[in-house]
């Protein structure tokens, strides 16, 4: 087994590539190599965890004896369930047990180096394209894919749609102030201009980068940038009520 290793990411994407690399782990040992995993969770030894690390690997042990520990502990004695339950039904349990402490473990490193409500929200929505452990462990990633990829489809052509409608509406109106919108009405905006540029190419680098942290379209010609392409922050982007491309900028200037 690997020891231990020390890494506190920072960043958005560290923090992803972290919270990826500790989920691909916990996934390896609940399937391509469960019977290895099986065979560390003796019933006889004490109070053992499933451990997952960054760099994909995982391991069966003891919790850190620190208090209180370094990072969030996952469950505590789950080998003691072994020969109890129904071995998919034991593995399907600690692929639950496993997910939550996933999501401890990235939000500890959130809270841990500051990020603000729009980041931890990046964050999560980040977190939850991917499927679970248990959905994984389980096998219903399968069906829940399909439905999930039709669905998709009818949401990216209406919000398509939605979205044409109202930018002509803004450059109509532009004197008049927005109205205040509800919550969750906000929330599915950003929802559908995610799946919007989840397949788009940057029209500055022609790349898809799913990692990077902050996306921006064009209101003229509705073409997707990253941000740091057009050196654009989400914090500028708050202040900015119709965005230009540079491309567009500069044929208005032209004209």
């Amino acid at each position: 087994m690997e020891g231990r290793p020390q890494y506190n990411p920072r960043t958005i994407e560290e923090v992803l590539r972290d919270f990826r690399g500790r989920r691909a782990g916990i996934i390896k040992a609940l399937t391509h190599e469960v019977e290895e995993f099986l065979h560390f969770c003796d019933p006889e030894k004490e109070n053992l965890s499933l451990y997952g690390f960054p760099n994909e690997k995982w391991e069966v042990n003891l919790p850190a004896d620190e208090v209180p520990p370094e990072l969030p502990e996952p469950a505590l004695g789950i080998n003691f369930a072994r020969d109890g339950m129904e071995t998919k039904e034991w593995l399907a349990l600690i692929a639950a047990h496993s997910d939550a402490w996933l999501l401890a473990v990235a939000f500890y490193f959130a809270a841990s180096f500051g990020f603000d409500k729009h980041e931890r929200r990046r964050l999560f929505s980040r977190i939850n394209e991917l499927p679970t452990v248990h959905e994984v462990v389980t096998g219903s990633v399968n069906e829940q894919s399909k439905e999930r990829s039709l669905v998709s489809n009818l949401s990216s052509s209406k919000s398509k749609s939605n979205s044409k409608g109202a930018k002509y509406n803004k450059s109509e109106d532009e004197d008049e102030p927005e109205e205040e919108e509800q919550v969750g009405e906000a929330e599915q905006d950003e929802d559908e201009e995610e799946e919007e540029h989840g397949e788009a190419l940057c029209g500055a680098c022609g790349k898809n980068d799913p990692s990077d942290e902050f996306w921006i379209c064009c209101d003229l010609c509705e073409r997707w940038f990253h941000g740091k392409c057009v050196k654009i922050t989400p914090a500028k982007a708050e202040h900015i009520k119709q965005y230009k491309c540079p491309s567009c900028s500069s044929h208005k200037r032209g004209r």
